[in-house]
């Protein structure tokens, strides 16, 4: 007696079923991978969109950005410029003041010199003292230094 191995049977049916259904797995793995794919592609396209979108929208800033701060100049500039008229036309006033207390001054020496020399008697008292002239305190309105109020870059 002869002692054979078996050796398993393997039909070219049962191999070609084995192929087809290892295909089968490798055409589901390759179909799922291309959906990935497609979805990765769908993202970046996505996510490029947004960032070519929110760089617009930083330039569109950097320009209000730059056209607030140059009006911020050119109105700190006019209020600077209204300032300087307004301690010029207050130097005018206070100027044109003592003209016209040295004019009524004079006027009232004029008077009194006319009186005396008529024999007038004085329209005012003995007693009448003008009030002493009173030096008013001259505020100073101080420059706005042009860096206050300026919008940090970062």
């Amino acid at each position: 007696m002869k002692f054979y191995r078996k050796i398993p049977d393997f039909s070219l049916k049962s191999c070609l079923a084995t192929e087809r259904r290892g295909l089968a797995v490798t055409k589901k793995e390759l179909k799922e991978t291309q959906i990935a794919l497609e979805a990765s592609h769908k993202v970046i396209a996505g996510l490029t969109e947004i960032g070519l979108s929110m760089s617009k929208k930083i330039e569109k800033m950097k320009v209000k950005k730059q056209l607030v701060k140059a009006n911020h100049v050119e109105c700190h500039q006019k209020f600077q410029a209204r300032i300087h008229v307004a301690e010029d036309s207050m130097q005018a006033q206070h100027l044109l003041i003592e003209a016209l207390v040295d004019e009524k001054d004079s006027l009232l020496q004029t008077i009194h010199g006319l009186q005396e020399a008529n024999n007038a008697p004085a329209p005012f008292d003995d007693d009448w003292e003008e009030e002493p002239e009173e030096e008013p305190e001259e505020e100073e309105i101080e420059d706005i230094p042009l860096g206050e109020g300026e919008i940090d870059d970062e």
